[in-house]
């Protein structure tokens, strides 16, 4: 029986590849474990005997992006005649939906794709440990600080991140000058980013810049917090998640004023407008409706090819700063990751194929580091030497965020209520726009919101 897909919106996908050459082109017998139950639960005999296995696996993303994991998949069922995947793919916000479906039944996915949200599900991840020690996934070729970004802070690997990313800027360089804008530069301000997003939108009619969706609050609250004070003085939350990372709410205000100015002049997309952009593709900038867009890198070269079918040339740029001299904000983290699920009851199969999935070369070179920058750096290699123009330039552009000065501990968790801090967060600013409250206010409730999660 051939498997079902499931092809829902066309997806959003935040954030954030993957990639090399280990060649599981025969049946390995895999060594022991440390698990006591690993005959219990099948998964031990069934690799090691090459018994007939069937895997289910989803995602979220862009078509672009079904497409490439879809033939990646085909790829490893060649290689591994005794294993069948089952897959499904969505939209982000169905994904979602279905994935919590899943979880109050106990019936989620062996393999399952998650970002920056992972800590909502920990309880249905199965750590990759007793698999990386046993040898069934190689890690080699991927450094300590690229497995960093999937592990907790005690160390516990919880799923191999399918690519290393970050965050820019991408425009129309075009648009900009067009309307007699200043050109992004590496030291450009969030008052240089207003200035020229008002400006386009006086001179030419469209959005100066595109929605940030969700992604608002990282720009707004927890990447705009950090660019103050000294390097890692600040953060939304502390390292340690026991509270807030800062002391005063007023530290949000700037930029939750200029965005409700934005939205209030029509250089912003209002919630209505924002909610038109169901993914990456059909973002404004890519549609031409607006001049510049926030970008999980990864998204780039997707739509600097689409761009480029119609007669225009995309660039990139950093994030704006609080002031020229100050902190990036930028860090590399992880896109997004695949886990295993303590619902299967084919782990050690499922992790095979996650392995796989992030270090053979001949899959990578099917999958075009779509979800990131690969971790492994034998498959960094082999795409870059073949890269395409929007390619190269997400590579160069988180080459040289990677140079930049970043806090030595960054956490890459959060609390669990955090989704709902975000939510409001979003909520105040559309009420600072219709009058009901000041920016001043909104920063009020969004950090108490968020301090009540510690309470």
């Amino acid at each position: 029986m051939k498997k079902k897909t499931l092809c829902f919106l066309l997806a959003f996908a935040m954030v954030t590849a993957s990639l090399t050459g280990c060649g599981n082109q025969s049946k390995n017998e895999a060594a022991p474990t440390d698990k006591t139950d690993d005959k219990a639960d099948g998964s031990q005999e069934e690799v090691s005997m090459g018994e007939p296995v069937t895997l289910r696996i989803a995602w979220w993303g862009s078509q672009e992006r079904h497409d490439k994991t879809v033939a990646a998949i085909e790829l490893y069922e060649s290689l591994n005649p005794n294993v069948n995947f089952e897959y499904e793919y969505y939209s982000f916000d169905d994904y979602f939906t279905k994935l919590k479906t899943l979880v109050a039944s106990d019936e989620v996915w062996d393999v399952f794709q998650l970002g920056g949200n992972f800590p909502q599900y920990m309880d249905k991840i199965y750590p990759l440990d007793e698999f990386i020690k046993s040898g069934v996934v190689d890690v080699t070729g991927i450094s300590d600080a690229n497995l960093k970004t999937t592990q907790t802070t005690e160390g516990v690997q919880l799923g191999l991140t399918n690519g290393i990313n970050t965050y820019g800027i991408a425009y129309d360089p075009v648009l900009f000058e067009e309307a007699g804008a200043k050109l992004p530069t590496d030291n450009w301000t969030w008052d240089d980013y207003k200035e020229a997003a008002d400006l386009i939108t006086e001179k030419l009619d469209i959005f100066g810049s595109s929605t940030f969706q969700t992604s608002d609050f990282i720009a707004g609250c927890s990447t705009y917090i950090g660019q103050q004070g000294g390097l890692g003085q600040y953060g939304f939350y502390n390292l340690d998640l026991t509270g807030m990372g800062f002391d005063d709410p007023q530290m949000l205000t700037p930029y939750i004023r200029m965005r409700a100015d934005m939205i209030k002049k029509g250089s912003y997309p209002d919630a209505g407008a924002s909610a038109e952009v169901t993914n990456i593709e059909n973002d404004f900038l890519v549609t031409g409706e607006a001049a510049m867009t926030w970008v999980a890198v990864n998204q780039f070269p997707t739509i600097y090819d689409v761009c480029k079918g119609q007669g225009r040339t995309l660039a990139l740029a950093t994030i704006p700063k609080v002031t020229p001299d100050g902190n990036s904000g930028a860090q590399i983290q992880s896109s997004q990751m695949f886990c295993v699920s303590q619902d299967s009851e084919h782990k050690e199969a499922a992790a095979k194929f996650i392995g796989w999935f992030e270090s053979d070369v001949e899959c990578n070179n099917i999958l075009q580091a779509e979800r990131g920058i690969p971790a492994n750096e034998d498959v960094r290699a082999a795409l870059s030497a073949e890269a395409t123009e929007g390619q190269q330039i997400m590579y160069d552009y988180v080459d040289m965020v990677s140079k930049l000065p970043t806090p030595k501990e960054i956490q890459v968790l959060t609390p669990s209520g955090h989704d709902q801090v975000v939510d409001n967060y979003l909520n105040y600013i559309q009420q600072v726009v219709s009058g009901e409250i000041t920016a001043e206010m909104a920063a009020m409730k969004t950090y108490a919101d968020a301090e009540e999660i510690f309470k």
